[in-house]
């Protein structure tokens, strides 16, 4: 994030927030995880393909949280790079786009209206994925931090500032009010890495 805690511009466009050496730092978790995650918020935004840059290393399972199966059959997550993808979508999604994404996903269905992100954490446990790194974005942060599904957080904090009021932030959703109990941290480690500083939380269960 910029140092003023945005993620992007107030036009949801992608800006280059750290550099090589942090770049390189995200590919190495990448390469520990048995799974990573996103919300299609990021994919119709993005457009990643999440594949890991370092040779040598296998893609982990790429997952994307899609309530309505809105993942543009042609996206980079399901046509870059080999390995495993999955999609999950609720009762909701129109049948004829999980079949169009099922030709390059297994699509698992999970959720009346909307994903139900516990079920599905459950069901890639059952698939022997241990590990999940989750990439955003800020609305599908938020919902696995409201439900107590998030062990540590990272935050690399960039040497700019961006602004907007309408800017996204590393977590977006309702947020909590006055009167909930707010998401409490607890630092684990601090790091310089380039011109910015790298933040370790552990999230405990509200």
């Amino acid at each position: 994030m910029s140092a003023d805690g945005k993620i992007s511009t107030k036009e949801r466009v992608q800006v280059r927030i750290s550099g090589e050496e942090d770049f390189r730092r995200v590919d190495e978790l990448k390469c520990t995880a048995d799974a990573i995650m996103v919300g299609v918020g990021t994919i119709l935004a993005d457009d990643p393909s999440l594949t890991v840059k370092a040779k040598g290393y296998p893609n982990p399972v790429r997952v994307v949280v899609d309530s309505l199966a809105r993942t543009p059959p042609d996206a980079e997550i399901l046509n870059k790079g080999e390995g495993k993808r999955i999609i999950l979508v609720s009762e909701n999604a129109p049948l004829e786009r999980i079949n169009a994404l099922s030709e390059n996903a297994e699509i698992v269905i999970v959720g009346t209206e909307r994903v139900d992100l516990r079920a599905g954490l459950i069901e890639l446990k059952r698939q022997g994925l241990n590990r999940l790194m989750v990439e955003g974005g800020g609305t599908l942060n938020w919902s696995l931090l409201k439900e107590g599904l998030v062990d540590e957080i990272y935050t690399f904090i960039g040497n700019l500032v961006i602004g907007g009021k309408n800017a996204p932030t590393l977590v977006d959703g309702d947020g909590f009010s006055k009167d909930d109990r707010f998401m409490p941290l607890e630092l684990i480690d601090l790091e310089r890495v380039g011109d910015g500083v790298l933040l370790r939380w552990r999230a405990e269960k509200v």
